[in-house]
């Protein structure tokens, strides 16, 4: 993982994308919890190739993915068919061309999901809390 050098020590900063579906809310909220400023810049839809880049500036980039059966499977009343998807991943090859830590979360849960991203971010820039 390349993580950028940081001058401070204010929390690693992390952007997560992906496609609807993929886990990106679920991912984002246990990073916060771990004390993370992690956020979510919707490349998803934007037509700005790095939008993610532009409005996070993360240290760190993690893709989320999913198969067009696990979208169905987690948006049961959505009828958007595959082309949806791809129209979203055409957003998102910016990001996932720079992605740190890209994860297919299609067969995962949320909880499986953080356990993989917790144990690929660097140790010695975890969060630390202080007494």
């Amino acid at each position: 993982m390349c993580i950028r050098d940081r001058p401070s020590p204010a929390p690693l900063r992390v952007a997560v994308v992906g496609p609807c579906a993929s886990g990106k809310s679920t991912l984002i909220a246990a990073l916060r919890a771990a004390g993370y400023d992690a956020r979510h810049p919707a490349q998803e839809h934007s037509f700005v190739p790095d939008m993610w880049r532009r409005l996070v500036d993360p240290d760190v980039l993690i893709y989320l993915d999913l198969s067009h059966e696990a979208y169905r499977a987690r948006r049961p009343h959505d009828d958007a068919g595959p082309e949806y998807l791809e129209m979203q991943r055409r957003r998102l090859a910016h990001a996932l061309a720079h992605a740190d830590l890209v994860l297919d979360t299609s067969a995962l849960t949320g909880e499986e999901v953080w356990a993989r991203v917790a144990a690929a971010l660097p140790s010695q820039l975890a969060p630390t809390s202080e007494a």
